[in-house]
């Protein structure tokens, strides 16, 4: 494909994944409510909606911006699979709640729905992390762990796809159940989990993920320059799946905003990564993070150990076990105090130990202008002035050319000296 050809297609994608995608999304939402099906998981569906809407439009951007780009031709699929697999999912409960009878239609939504879970996890898992930033392998050494990663993705597919039945369940217990015979299906091949080659399938895709993984771990140590901080957007972004054991613990709302949350964060990261805008901001990014974020965790620490220990010696003295609103306000006023002294020691602390080339820059500009309101001599400060350049920027060659005196001319003018280095 020539490239005219390509920026073309490119272009017309572009166009078409956000409203293709918002289509979906509206038939989906609407086909369920003319089918009259209870939502049991509305955070969950519209966390699903929400996190791939900014897969779409974030791979809308790509595609037309970076046609050459697997990145976002990849995140521009996700979007459109999810759609198309929910919006059949809902046509075909629509369909049996009214006919009582899935027509063809009906019956091939539901046969997409059996297969494209696989699509969707291994472009999202395997090949987005092993692919980024330009859409290239890091090296034609993990040319295995793509091949081996596609060939357990594809077998899975096909055998989902060639199951003997197909079921459809939607809407919990008082929603449309049903199975039917698949026209294509081939005779006693059931749930894949229970053939004895999906052992061996699973070994593949975990090879896959895992070689992901460690390709995202190997680019980050081995970039330089541009590359280095559009890894650090990656797994900046990335890092929130970091907190999934504790979300599963925490109630249903929480776990929904978080999904959606690491969805839009990686699909942000992903949009500035490879458009490179706002690039070099993301160093400004994890220091805010790692100083509000520490802060955050001590201020509730203090808040609710501050809480506690107050409603326990109300208790002790008078006997109520009613929490006084004096341990609430009494709290919130520490906390309101220890708010500024705590950041700047947090602030210092993690420049410190995170951004120590900066926090020792920062350290001798500091003395240096301490040094410069009582320094007299200018060669002296001369020599002080290019030691601290040296010492902040570091750069390869150092010169200071003085502004010499001007000299008193005969017409009453000032005639100017060589500048001197």
């Amino acid at each position: 494909m020539s490239g005219r050809t390509l920026l073309f297609v490119a272009r017309v994608a572009g166009w078409l994944i956000v409203p293709l995608y918002v289509a979906g999304v509206c038939t989906t939402f609407l086909l369920e409510r003319g089918a009259g099906l209870p939502n049991e998981q509305p955070v969950d569906d519209a966390a699903q909606f929400i996190g791939f809407g900014a897969f779409a439009v974030v791979g809308a951007l790509l595609v037309a911006k970076r046609p050459t780009n697997l990145i976002g031709w990849i995140m521009a699929a996700l979007a459109f699979m999810m759609a198309t697999f929910r919006a059949g999912g809902a046509y075909a409960a629509y369909v049996v709640a009214t006919r009582g009878q899935p027509d063809a239609l009906a019956v091939f939504g539901v046969w997409i729905g059996q297969w494209v879970w696989g699509l969707i996890l291994a472009l999202t898992v395997i090949y987005l992390p092993l692919l980024f930033p330009d859409g290239r392998l890091p090296s034609r050494r993990w040319l295995p762990v793509a091949v081996l990663g596609g060939i357990g993705t594809l077998v899975l597919v096909v055998l989902s796809a060639l199951k003997d039945t197909l079921g459809l369940d939607a809407g919990g217990a008082e929603g449309v159940h049903f199975r039917i015979d698949n026209p294509i299906g081939i005779e006693g091949l059931g749930l894949v989990d229970d053939l004895p080659i999906f052992g061996v399938l699973n070994g593949l895709l975990l090879v896959g993920v895992v070689g992901a993984g460690v390709s995202v771990v190997v680019r980050f140590r081995r970039s330089r320059g541009v590359e280095r901080q559009q890894m650090k957007w990656f797994v900046y972004a990335a890092s929130l799946i970091l907190l999934a054991p504790v979300v599963n613990f925490l109630p249903e709302v929480v776990n929904g905003v978080w999904f959606a949350l690491v969805l839009i964060a990686t699909s942000t990261a992903i949009g500035i990564a490879v458009l490179r805008y706002r690039l070099y901001e993301i160093d400004l990014v994890i220091n805010r993070t790692l100083v509000y974020g520490s802060l955050t965790a001590m201020l509730a620490a203090v808040y609710v150990s501050g809480v506690a220990t107050t409603q326990t010696i109300f208790q002790a003295l008078t006997g109520k076990e009613e929490q006084p609103q004096l341990a609430i306000v009494t709290s919130t006023l520490v906390i309101a105090a220890l708010f500024n002294p705590l950041r700047r020691r947090i602030q210092s602390f993690i420049d410190r130990r995170f951004y120590r080339r900066k926090y020792d820059a920062r350290k001798t500009l500091e003395t240096f202008s301490a040094k410069l309101r009582d320094e007299t001599d200018l060669d002296a400060l001369r020599d002080d002035l290019v030691g601290v350049v040296r010492e902040t920027m570091q750069p390869a060659h150092v010169s200071l050319w003085l502004r010499p005196d001007p000299v008193p001319m005969s017409s009453g003018g000032e005639e100017p000296r060589e500048p001197r280095q």
